[in-house]
């Protein structure tokens, strides 16, 4: 985890420092900051650091994808940052869809991870079911089904948490309010059975109707499970965080610590019981309901819409605002079809960049597309969408397409997703039923195969790669096209290789955009073409260049070569300088560096690679890279 704590220092730096961070989360492939004040961030800097790809700002989060090892830069940063505190009103007011967003990410996203896990178990013990390994009467079924449904049954618990941690609560607090609604006792099946008939029942006859077998101080005690349940606990934390507000403010700093925890869970937990969750449980059973009708009236409308838009929702961080349906369907019902069938839009994804895989004629384009084809076998499609289908805008849009009528199909055949977490190839076994039926899951296998086949048939007859530069005995010379070029010189002397043989996976696989690498001969790093020297990190091992025709390079000299913090680079410029072409910015000691045990391989790589029709390594004249616009 320590390789990337450079990495996660610049980060922190480039939002504006810790006193800028007001929030921080992370999910599978970016980390989610919740800035004060997100000017105060470099986002071009960010962008051009090694090891991310790109910065997004939505949904009220500003976003940095860095990619797999997410997990190992978000505890440094978090580490970094220390304990987060802000002020009331110090934090950016956000529009009221933002704040939802920002309040539904910070809730739920923490605990996904341990979700997935309960529900890769109960699919994997389904699938052994299936394969005779043993059956649903065994000590075995018995043991591994309710080990993954645990965390399920206990989401209040983890609910609570989270929502205290969102809303600055007690953290022991919101865990002891998910834990008093699960308090066995006080559920409505205890009370059922304690008590003959109860004593009047509100709402007969309706969606709403609720028995009442006990009273509290006078007041209908309208008794529920809350086992599983979601909504309940979101609003009886909220309103904890206002009692405890108010206690803080009377009760002495002497006694607090423990007066006020006290004081807290004894007003809040009652009223949850009488007033919060009844009203929230029947909001809940109306809001499910209006679900359900919508996708009775048209199930296929909800897929290909759905399906259709999914993407684009996850690149923004908008599917925050669909993924707690998913989560409060299945606790419902044991099932769920809200965000179940979309999961095969990722299959449809990478099909498509198997179509580019086969159409690409840069050979080291194709090298880079084969990892980012297998992280979307497994449900991770940022480095397909971002290094290669989204540039591809009419590609991106195939996508699109093979993901709503998927979808679509799915919905039609009334598919149901009978666990929750896995994301590509591992949510399969999410479809066995709980009966060992593969009904289901062969109508998803279906509607995947017809994503991936829409996918790769569009992009194969309909996208057209752009020519790359021949060479012939004659000379180089370019193949016949109408697209305009421009060529980048070699920044360093000495002997030019392909950019995936870097021994550095955030390089090699190009999702830092194309380029190529250097193996130096001379220790002088000079500007390849006329433009402004936009970024020059402090250690001086790294620099930025926007040339005058809107190419931006990244030259970074030798690998890790960061940790020597400076030691033996002199800069001959400072950041914000206008340079000419073939002027000298950086010097650096090769003997001295090679020494300490680190690699000069200099990668240079275009990071605005996206913005072009294709970046190529070539061998015109001097240059080292032809733009293709």
């Amino acid at each position: 985890m320590r390789k990337y704590e450079q990495l996660a220092k610049n980060i922190l730096e480039g939002v504006g420092g810790k006193e800028n961070v007001v929030g921080l989360t992370h999910c599978i492939t970016r980390l989610r900051f919740k800035l004060k004040d997100e000017s105060a961030a470099q986002t071009q800097e960010i962008k051009n650091m090694d090891g991310v790809v790109t910065v997004m700002q939505a949904g009220g989060q500003y976003q940095v994808v860095i990619g797999n090892h997410v997990p190992d830069v978000f505890e440094l940063v978090n580490e970094f940052i220390g304990s987060i505190s802000a002020e009331a009103g110090s934090e950016k007011k956000l529009k009221p869809f933002d704040a939802l967003l920002d309040n539904i990410s910070g809730i739920f996203q923490p605990f996904l991870a341990i979700m997935t896990a309960g529900g890769m178990i109960r699919g994997l013990t389904a699938l052994l079911v299936f394969l005779g390994a043993f059956d649903r009467q065994s000590g075995a079924f018995r043991m591994l089904d309710n080990i993954g449904d645990s965390v399920f049954m206990f989401l209040p618990v983890f609910i609570g948490l989270t929502t205290a941690r969102k809303f600055k609560v007690n953290e022991f607090v919101g865990m002891l309010l998910g834990a008093g609604l699960m308090n066995p006792n006080l559920s409505l099946n205890t009370l059922r059975g304690l008590m003959d008939a109860p004593e009047t029942i509100l709402f007969p006859g309706t969606i709403l109707e609720s028995p009442v077998f006990q009273t509290v101080f006078g007041i209908p005690w309208m008794a529920r499970n809350y086992a599983s349940s979601v909504i309940p606990i979101i609003f009886i934390v909220i309103l904890a965080s206002y009692v405890q507000k108010l206690f803080k403010k009377v009760i002495p700093a002497v006694v607090a610590n423990f007066i006020v925890p006290f004081l807290t869970v004894l007003v809040t937990l009652p009223i949850g019981f009488l007033v919060v969750g009844p009203i929230f449980t029947i909001a809940t059973d109306l809001l499910m309901a209006f679900f359900e009708a919508i996708v009775a009236f048209s199930p296929i409308l909800f897929g290909v819409v759905a399906g259709f838009f999914w993407q684009i929702l996850v690149m923004f961080g908008l599917h925050w605002a669909i993924i707690p349906m998913g989560i409060l369907q299945f606790t419902e019902n044991g099932w769920q079809q809200i965000t179940g069938p979309l999961m095969l839009v990722a299959f449809g994804q990478t099909a498509a960049l198997l179509a580019l895989y086969f159409k690409m004629k840069d050979p080291k384009e194709k090298s880079l597309a084969l990892p980012a084809i297998a992280s979307g076998i497994v449900g991770i499609t940022e480095p397909a969408i971002y290094g290669f289908t989204l540039k591809r805008k009419a590609v991106f849009i195939y996508t699109c397409i093979a993901g709503a009528v998927g979808s679509g199909f799915v919905m039609a055949r009334d598919v149901k997703m009978w666990n929750q977490g896995g994301l590509g190839v591992f949510t399969l076994p999410n479809f066995i039923r709980p009966d060992g039926s593969l009904d289901d899951l062969n109508t998803k296998l279906i509607g995947s195969a017809i994503a991936i086949v829409v996918a790769f048939t569009l992009t194969w007859f309909f996208h057209k790669e752009p020519e790359m530069e021949v060479t012939t005995n004659e000379g180089p010379k370019a193949a016949p096209s109408k697209e305009k070029k421009s060529l980048i010189e070699a920044p360093i002397k000495g002997e030019v290789l392909a950019l995936s043989s870097i021994k550095d996976e955030a390089f090699a696989s190009g999702l830092l955009g194309k380029g190529v690498a250097i193996n130096p001969s001379e220790g002088k790093v000079v500007a390849p073409a006329n433009g402004v020297l936009t970024t020059l990190f402090p250690t001086k091992h790294a620099v930025g260049i926007t040339t005058d025709e809107g190419v931006e390079l990244l030259i970074h000299v030798g690998m890790d070569t960061v940790q020597l913090d400076g030691e033996h680079f002199k800069a001959l410029v400072k950041q914000g300088d206008r340079v000419q072409k073939g002027q000298t910015l950086v010097e650096f000691d090769m003997e001295a560096i090679k020494a300490k045990g680190y690699s000069l391989v200099t990668p240079v790589i275009v990071t605005n690679t996206n913005t072009f029709s294709d970046v190529v390594e070539t061998k015109m004249n001097k240059a080292i890279l032809s733009i293709v616009r």
